[in-house]
């Protein structure tokens, strides 16, 4: 996923969705629920109840593209009284799928797996 850092819009839907939808169940959804054109090359952002897995749809010159992501442990958002659907931009969506949500000032997860190695090594040689 490589778009022009300016020139690319985001569209976030604050409903939790049914992580089994795939391009023609997101693409309807982004025509009905946000009223919005699945065809204009924008970048529409779906996530679970959870808050723990996130699927963006868009379109590129020669078809639908769906790209997801899965976190280990935490959250995408924490709270969905407080999500709603709007329009955001691309370095807004890059700080989300870090962890970090704009109006928190916060990383909401850390998921080291290297960290936990070293803690698994250091116990099992002191035993």
């Amino acid at each position: 996923m490589f778009f022009p850092e300016g020139q690319i819009r985001v569209h976030l839907y604050g409903r939790p969705v049914d992580m089994r939808c795939s391009f023609d169940g997101l693409a309807a959804l982004t025509r009905h629920e946000l009223g919005a054109d699945p065809l204009s090359g924008g970048l529409y952002v779906f996530m679970n109840r959870r808050a723990t897995q996130m699927k963006v749809l868009y379109f590129d010159r020669s078809g639908y593209c769906v790209w997801s992501k899965r976190l280990e442990s935490g959250r995408f958002i924490s709270d969905w009284r407080e999500a709603r659907t709007r329009s955001m931009e691309w370095v807004e969506l890059k700080l989300l799928l870090e962890g970090i949500e704009v109006g928190r000032q916060r990383k909401r997860y850390r998921y080291e797996v290297q960290a936990q190695c070293l803690q698994q090594k250091q116990s099992e040689a002191r035993a």
